[in-house]
């Protein structure tokens, strides 16, 4: 009995970018628990601790999406427009939900090949 790679077929490029997508999904999340929960108990009912776990955690998130963003794209034929639409999905609340499917059609149109 052999154990297929899930790896197999991928290229250190695609998972770099999977990792991105990865890491931008968990930006939102975090983003949304900020904007959405943890700042509405802070500023309606005087509790501070939920932006005080929720804040460092989307802190890391965002600045692992950023380095991410850099090492996943550069080099690989992405326009400014990309990369400029990419940054801003950071943002903004459901952002990066809603870019995801333009980085993966643009991944998988060729844009990955290195």
């Amino acid at each position: 009995m052999s154990i297929a790679d899930p790896n197999a077929g991928q290229t250190r490029a695609d998972r770099i970018f999977g990792l991105f997508r990865l890491v931008a999904l968990v930006e939102g999340v975090t983003t949304l628990m900020l904007f959405f929960v943890a700042m509405p108990i802070k500023y309606g009912f005087g509790n501070p601790g939920w932006v005080q776990l929720w804040g460092p955690i989307h802190g890391y998130a965002f600045l692992a999406y950023l380095v991410l963003m850099v090492v996943a794209l550069r080099g690989r034929g992405w326009s400014p427009g990309d990369w400029l639409r990419t940054t801003f999905a950071s943002f903004l609340p459901f952002g990066t939900f809603l870019n995801d499917p333009f980085l993966k059609r643009r991944w998988t149109g060729g844009a990955g090949a290195a």
